[in-house]
């Protein structure tokens, strides 16, 4: 019954969602006012086959992050998000826990970042959102799994990212977060998720070993920092990376931009639309042509 009546809750959540409030275009083709369903699935980040088998009750047990990514595509209001959870047989995450929800109101701040590429992190810098131009700039975020999908891990064990940095930079960028993650360790010492990722970087990295024993002092903010991007389309972009912290929440939204008018402030556009608009190698090579 309660997957019955989460495949329900679903679908009616879905066919309620105006177009225009997600940031997405009204069209003349659209039959109905709501969502479509490859719509949601790209906003939750799951496949369309998923979410069908969902909201016809075919898929049961949907774990929390799912929930989670479902209730924040949908837009959903506090008490309609409890709700979901609990269709799905399962409890909203609530104090003691970090924090993965985005409140309406950081969701209007995102938006109108809309053209610029940002990344929403949690506290423990588990990547929970991504936008379009921040896909385009970095590589597809709907591709990293599991650890992957957490800043640290990335850092310190995993594939990295395209930012070009020296050893010095990279040993600094790396305390860092390992310092901030303490901090989030002695905020949050009961939640789960945070036991299991620290308890796997301390078996895989020696260096996160030594950082954490090393950071029992917090280290001084570093709310912006230059970076170069590596983009394989159009080379390097120097960016300003700014991080934003909401702190009723816990959140870390990180912004690239570039000064206005600058060399790299064209490049920049163009990897935005390389990526968005999925142009062919030809035509990416009449661009940086200027042709």
């Amino acid at each position: 019954m309660e997957a019955s009546e989460f495949g329900k809750a679903l679908r009616r959540q879905r066919e309620q969602v105006r177009p225009e409030s997600v940031g997405l275009p009204v069209g003349s083709r659209r039959r109905a006012a709501g969502l479509r369903r490859e719509e949601v699935a790209g906003l939750a980040g799951i496949s369309v086959d998923y979410l069908t088998r969902l909201e016809q009750g075919r898929a049961t047990s949907p774990s929390p992050q799912i929930v989670e990514a479902l209730a924040r595509a949908l837009r959903l209001a506090d008490t309609e998000r409890e709700l979901l959870f609990t269709l799905a047989g399962l409890v909203a995450p609530g104090p003691g826990l970090i924090c993965t929800r985005i409140t309406a109101s950081v969701q209007r701040l995102l938006d109108r970042l809309g053209n610029v590429p940002l990344v929403v992190y949690d506290a423990a810098w588990n990547l929970i959102v991504a936008n379009a131009p921040y896909d385009a700039l970095m590589g597809a975020t709907s591709a990293l799994k599991g650890n992957d999908r957490n800043g640290v891990w990335r850092n310190l064990v995993g594939p990295g990212s395209r930012a070009v940095q020296s050893a010095e930079e990279q040993g600094a960028a790396a305390a860092r977060l390992v310092a901030d993650l303490r901090l989030t360790a002695a905020r949050y010492p009961k939640d789960p998720g945070l036991r299991r990722l620290l308890a796997e970087l301390r078996s895989a990295s020696p260096l996160f070993v030594e950082l954490w024993t090393a950071a029992s002092e917090p280290l001084p903010p570093d709310p912006s920092r230059h970076k170069v991007i590596r983009h394989p389309a159009v080379g390097d972009i120097a960016l300003t990376c700014d991080t934003l912290v909401v702190a009723s929440d816990d959140l870390r939204i990180m912004v690239y931009t570039a000064e206005p008018g600058s060399p790299d402030a064209e490049l920049l556009e163009l990897a935005i639309v390389l990526g968005t608009q999925e142009l062919t190698a030809p035509v990416a090579g009449r661009l940086r042509a200027g042709g």
